[in-house]
């Protein structure tokens, strides 16, 4: 065989060797996969029943209610278009709180409430670590 066609038959498999970990990466992937929605797009949409989803936007105001149990609580997350009421059991975040943003990961359930494993608490970009704001006030206190 000629060294072109050794060159050509290299680059070929080598092609079909990227396309066949890039479809094994897809479809692993594929069932890791959890979309984002705001409880507008569920209301336009539709609820996305039997797989794992994303639900963001703002914890309502006076929504939070701790169960008897301490572990569990129930709240409300809206974007000012729709409300979703949310299941969580476990241990919320410190960020967490009424009026600030939130992503819980779960599922939905047939009668529209959500049923979260997992809750990530949103900050503003003001956010400043408590250390550094402390001394940042120390600071402006040494200043005449």
């Amino acid at each position: 065989m000629k060294a072109k066609h050794q060159r050509l038959t290299l680059a070929l498999l080598a092609l079909v060797a990227v396309g066949g970990a890039a479809v094994l990466a897809l479809s692993a992937l594929k069932d890791q996969a959890a979309f984002f929605y705001a409880p507008g797009d569920v209301r336009k949409d539709g609820l996305p029943l039997g797989r794992a989803v994303r639900l963001g936007g703002m914890v309502e105001g006076g929504s939070i209610k701790r169960q008897p149990d301490g572990i569990s609580i129930r709240f409300t997350v809206t974007d000012g278009v729709a409300t979703v009421p949310v299941a969580f059991r476990g241990i919320v975040p410190d960020l967490f709180r009424e009026k600030s943003g939130v992503v819980a990961e779960g599922s939905f359930n047939p009668d529209g409430s959500f049923t979260a494993t997992n809750l990530l608490a949103k900050h503003d970009e003001k956010y400043m670590p408590p250390e550094i704001a402390g001394k940042m006030h120390e600071t402006r206190s040494l200043k005449p």
